[in-house]
C-alpha cells in the first residue's frame, strides 16, 4: 500500500465527517507535493467559479508558511492559519509529523475557533 492510500484510508472518514457541519463546503488532505490526497466539496455544492483555484493557491501560501519555523520556540508551532474572504473562509492545519495539511473552506460565517475545535475533536491523535 503507498503512502497515499495510507493517508487515504486514514482521513477519509474524517474528512466527511467535516463535511456534515452546516458551515463547511470543503475539506480535505493535501499532501507535501500539492496533491489532493482525499476529501472533496460537499456533495450537492456547487463551488464558487475559481474554488479550486483558490484552494491550490492557499495551499501553496500555507504550506510555505508552515515549514517556517523561526517563531516556534518562542511562540510554540502554528495550530492553523486562517483567511477571511467575503465568500469563504479558508483553513489550513498542518501536520507536521505526516507532513500534510488538512485545508478546509467554509461559509463566511464560520466560527473559527468552533471550527477548529472540531477539527481538534475529529483529528485527535493524528500527528
Amino acid at each position: 500500500m503507498s503512502d497515499k492510500d495510507n493517508i487515504s484510508n486514514q482521513f477519509s472518514d474524517k474528512c466527511s465527517k467535516l463535511l456534515d457541519e452546516p458551515e463547511i463546503r470543503f475539506s480535505g488532505i493535501v499532501d507535501k507535493d500539492g496533491n489532493l490526497v482525499t476529501g472533496g466539496f460537499k456533495e450537492g455544492l456547487t463551488p464558487y467559479e475559481g474554488d479550486e483555484t483558490r484552494l491550490q493557491s492557499f495551499f501553496d501560501f500555507v504550506s510555505k508558511a508552515s515549514i517556517r519555523k523561526e517563531f516556534d520556540d518562542s511562540l510554540g508551532p502554528i495550530n492553523y492559519l486562517a483567511a477571511r474572504r467575503d465568500k469563504a473562509v479558508l483553513v489550513s492545519f498542518p501536520f507536521p509529523v505526516s507532513h500534510i495539511l488538512l485545508l478546509i473552506s467554509a461559509e463566511p460565517t464560520v466560527d473559527i475557533e468552533d471550527l477548529a475545535k472540531k477539527v481538534v475533536e475529529i483529528f485527535s491523535g493524528v500527528n
